[in-house]
């Protein structure tokens, strides 16, 4: 058969198809990133999250040599930001700020999730953990944990709790205190935890556990009394405050945020964000601003990182049990 093409295009086609497969193999072997990173947060701006993931982004930045964006999109107890990443192109330039609610917590509740914690990531690096604290105004009646108990066994329904929305670790732990205390605590959920020192502040909400990083201000001032931490041991930034197991044994809520990508991101771009944000905090600077904040750093494995997420998962399961959430 003739080809019915002019001779000029039968000269300059296999040219042109040539040069176009030298673009795309050319492209296909640029470095990454080629563009923009955005690291989506899940949670509203200006929270404690964000003083967490800024500053390590602006230091990503300089060694990716592209401008790496946080993005912040809050709702659902973390699992509206969860779902964008789940669904964004997996070649590293979308990635998640992750959280315990909605990778850990949020599989167990009773919704059916856009996204599946496990399938749909591939996780990076664990980037930091640390507890809430559980906090009243500095006029409250209870001066410790254990009048602060009594007071509410004496109460019954009368002392309210903010959390960050059903089935946050927030309320969790306010229900697991109540449920190990024997103690009726009325949960009122929010949408962000700045709102809950608001309110703590001005009367109308009892009590909240809230992260220990954007409260720790309002401590040192006086202004809010910190009773007690919800980790296992004491914080190294609050080291006179007791945590909760010291008065009720095997109470333990751990908060942490971690890195992850859309599942079948490239190895090669796993493994270099993983050396990059493994480097960052282990820098004195990170270091430091996140002691101050009664955070720890936590630069893991991918496959570390992976299997903690399993472990978390199940070690929630009890916890939610006893929140007895319904929908």
């Amino acid at each position: 058969m003739r080809c019915l093409l002019p001779r000029v295009y039968r000269v300059l086609l296999p040219l042109c198809l040539g040069a176009a497969a030298l673009s795309l193999s050319a492209h296909a072997a640029d470095p990454y990133p080629t563009r923009n990173v955005v690291i989506v947060n899940p949670w509203a701006a200006g929270g404690p999250s964000d003083a967490i993931i800024r500053p390590i982004a602006q230091q990503l930045s300089a060694r990716l040599g592209q401008p790496v964006v946080v993005e912040n999109k809050a709702g659902a107890t973390g699992t509206i930001g969860a779902a964008f990443v789940a669904k964004a192109p997996a070649d590293g330039h979308t990635l998640f700020f992750a959280h315990v609610n909605p990778i850990a917590i949020s599989p167990s509740l009773p919704q059916k999730l856009p996204y599946d914690p496990i399938k749909d990531f591939t996780p990076i690096t664990l980037i930091a953990s640390g507890p809430a604290v559980l906090v009243v105004r500095s006029d409250f009646p209870a001066k410790n944990l254990a009048e602060f108990l009594s007071y509410a066994r004496a109460n019954p329904g009368k002392v309210s709790y903010g959390s960050v929305g059903i089935g946050s670790n927030t309320h969790l732990a306010g229900s697991l205190l109540g449920h190990m205390a024997k103690a009726d605590l009325l949960h009122v959920p929010y949408k962000g935890s700045a709102t809950i020192q608001t309110d703590i502040l001005g009367g109308s909400l009892s009590t909240g556990f809230v992260t220990l990083s954007g409260a720790l201000g309002l401590i040192q001032e006086g202004r809010l009394r910190a009773l007690a931490v919800s980790t296992g041991k004491r914080s190294s930034a609050l080291p006179e405050v007791p945590a909760v197991a010291e008065s009720l044994p095997g109470f333990e809520i751990n908060g942490w945020y971690g890195l992850m990508a859309p599942a079948n991101t490239p190895p090669e771009v796993i493994k270099r964000l993983n050396a990059e944000v493994t480097a960052i905090l282990r820098s004195p600077e990170i270091t430091a601003r996140f002691k101050e904040g009664g955070m720890e750093p936590s630069p893991t494995t991918p496959e570390a990182f992976a299997e903690y997420i399993v472990a978390e998962q199940a070690r929630w399961v009890t916890a939610i049990r006893v929140a007895n959430i319904k929908e």
